[in-house]
C-alpha cells in the first residue's frame, strides 16, 4: 500500500475504531467519527470529556486507531498516544454549526474536548499484502504537513 492509498483509506472511511485499556485493565473499543488528519500519524477526534474512554486515557494514554474499509478488504491500525486538549484552538478547529447540542455552553463547554492520536507505529493491510511503518518513516511521511478535514477533501 502507497503512502496515497493509506491516506485515501483513512480520509474516505469516516469512522475510525478506538481502543483502550480502562481502569479494570480490561479493553475496550469505541467507533468514533474520524476526519480530521494531520497526514498519517496524527488524528483528532472531538468528544465528551466525561466518557469512559477520555476518562480512561487520563490515566493510560495507550492507544489504538483502526480506519477500514469493508468493501475494499483493506485497513491500516495506527498505534500509539492519546493526548486530550481543552485549549480552543483545537476546539474551534472541530466545532460545526449544531453542536451545541452536544454541548450546551458552546466551544467553551468544559464536556467538550479533543482527542489528539499519535501514532508511534503502524500496521496495514490489503488483499494485495500487508506491512509496518515504524515512528520514524511515518514522521517523515508527515513531515510539513497540517490538520486537514480528510472527508471533506474527499467528498468535493
Amino acid at each position: 500500500m502507497t503512502e496515497n492509498e493509506m491516506m485515501n483509506l483513512i480520509n474516505r472511511s469516516l469512522f475510525a475504531t478506538i481502543g483502550y485499556t480502562d481502569e479494570q485493565g480490561r479493553q475496550n473499543v469505541r467507533r468514533v467519527f474520524c476526519v480530521w488528519h494531520k497526514g498519517i500519524g496524527r488524528h483528532l477526534i472531538s468528544t465528551n470529556t466525561s466518557s469512559s474512554h477520555v476518562q480512561s486515557l487520563m490515566n493510560n494514554p495507550n492507544v489504538c486507531l483502526y480506519f477500514s474499509d469493508d468493501s475494499t478488504f483493506e485497513g491500516i491500525c495506527l498505534y500509539g498516544t492519546a493526548v486530550i486538549h481543552q485549549d480552543r484552538e483545537y476546539k474551534q478547529l472541530l466545532w460545526n454549526e449544531g453542536d451545541e447540542k452536544y454541548y450546551p455552553k458552546g466551544i467553551d463547554d468544559e464536556d467538550y474536548c479533543i482527542l489528539e492520536i499519535i501514532a508511534d507505529g503502524a500496521r496495514y493491510y490489503r488483499f494485495d499484502g500487508k506491512g509496518e511503518l515504524s515512528k520514524t518513516q511515518i514522521e517523515a511521511l508527515d513531515s510539513g504537513k497540517e490538520f486537514e478535514n480528510g472527508y471533506a477533501k474527499i467528498s468535493k
